[in-house]
């Protein structure tokens, strides 16, 4: 998957009729539906039926389970992710035609166009501090847009709000956070990741770079804590951006936050929000009362259920920093054992951190291994879930079930009461959790 060239966006009334090629993602979903709220005519297609696709349909907007070339109609414009790959039918017929083809960014850039462009970036924590900043912001009085890459409690992921922010959560895996229209910037953190785009460290830190000295960009909001994004301060200063930094050594101190959410990094990604907030002039009273009501995105610390005395939780992690991170959350908790089951994300990232993976599950008393999530990516001979549990630990109580299907009968057997279960992972793991608890309620 090649990085995202930004391209030139106009007003959305220019598009004429627009057609979304895997419609029922978390963000494209959000962003047809707000297309459709200002009059464009909307279609769309996706893989398979969903619960999004339905309340698309619901929406008024002509949705497809399944790709046909002759689903297009009368489109101008068709808005795709980068997980389309070229030959999809409907992306080719729409090449043949001569139509315009947009990023699912650039069709997001178009939305913000005149808006307040607030964007949050970072290798970790993207959805969860852009979420935290729209929650400040509403609590503010400011009614902002947002366009995030998980649904919220209420089980939406975007809005169109009547303020002038708009907030988005700009993804840095295949520089498409290049894209926006960002007046404020927010970077979380800075590790490597998504080699496969970016090639080197060096060039994923200066497109972090680009994206922090960006023209349109006025303030900026980094992690004083962490090394990558500390080092932009230098570069933002230099070409005149404000800097608000957060850290326990600056302006912003993490542990001065209660939050009712787990972990560390929760404090630090709320930081980055009451930042923002007060870039637009929210008291900070008003701020510290809405931390007390800010309810996650789904697949983060999500309680998904307890059954014969075992707690369930699914969590979205998939780097090792991020697993350490929700673990260490878990721990807080003060609950029993702490079982980690884990599905790998993507072939490369397994191969390139199966140590630091084992390093990070092996702070589970149970860690339950299944095999590769391949997303995008086509498989790599030798590379399977096994590689990270052969790095963990001698004596660790580890478990390899590659067959995804036997998942919940063999987490059910290795439960226990008291237990707290983790379902970690950004791919299909998010399924067995109720599975798993389905399968304790029939034997507790």
């Amino acid at each position: 998957m090649p990085l995202i060239t930004p391209v030139e966006v106009i007003p959305i009334t220019e598009l004429g009729p627009v057609h979304f090629i895997a419609i029922g993602g978390a963000g494209m979903s959000g962003i047809a539906a707000m297309y459709a709220d200002l009059g464009v005519p909307v279609s769309g297609s996706d893989q398979a039926d969903s619960d999004i696709l339905r309340s698309l349909a619901a929406h008024g907007i002509r949705t497809y389970v399944g790709h046909q070339a002759a689903q297009l109609g009368d489109a101008q414009t068709v808005v795709i992710s980068s997980a389309v790959r070229e030959t999809n039918v409907e992306l080719a017929e729409a090449r043949r035609r001569g139509l315009r083809i947009w990023h699912r960014s650039a069709a997001l850039a178009a939305l913000m166009l005149g808006h307040i462009g607030v964007s949050v970036t970072g290798t970790h924590g993207k959805t969860t501090t852009s979420a935290m900043v729209a929650h400040l912001l509403a609590a503010g009085g400011l009614d902002p847009s947002y366009v995030l890459g998980a649904r919220l409690a209420d089980g939406q992921s975007a809005h169109l709000g009547a303020g002038q922010p708009f907030v988005i959560e700009a993804d840095e895996s295949d520089g498409s956070y290049l894209q926006y229209p960002t007046q404020i910037a927010v970077v979380t953190n800075v590790e490597m990741d998504h080699g496969d785009n970016w090639g080197t460290e060096a060039a994923y830190r200066a497109g972090m770079e680009k994206f922090v000295t960006a023209p349109n960009v006025r303030a900026v909001v980094l992690n004083a804590d962490d090394p990558g994004s500390a080092a932009l301060v230098t570069a933002a200063h230099r070409v005149g951006k404000q800097v608000v930094l957060f850290g326990y050594d600056s302006q912003i101190v993490p542990d001065e936050f209660e939050l009712p959410v787990p972990g560390e990094h929760n404090l630090y990604n709320f930081a980055a929000a009451y930042a923002v907030g007060l870039l637009f002039g929210i008291e900070p009273e008003t701020l510290l009362v809405a931390s007390h009501s800010f309810s996650p995105a789904e697949r983060r610390f999500q309680t998904v259920g307890e059954q014969a005395g075992v707690k369930v939780v699914d969590d979205y992690a998939h780097l090792p920093t991020e697993v350490a991170a929700t673990l260490a959350a878990a721990r807080e908790r003060g609950e029993g054992r702490v079982v980690a089951v884990f599905q790998p994300h993507l072939f490369t990232r397994t191969q390139a951190y199966a140590a630091e993976f084992a390093q990070a599950l092996s702070e589970a008393d149970v860690v339950v291994l299944t095999d590769v999530y391949a997303a995008r990516e086509d498989p790599i001979a030798g590379v399977t879930g096994e590689l990270i549990v052969k790095a963990l630990p001698p004596g660790k109580a580890a478990h390899y079930v590659p067959d995804f299907d036997a998942l919940p009968a063999r987490v059910a057997e290795l439960a226990q009461p008291g237990d707290l279960v983790l379902t970690i992972g950004a791919g299909s793991i998010t399924e067995i959790g109720p599975k798993l608890l389905e399968r304790l309620g029939a034997h507790g």
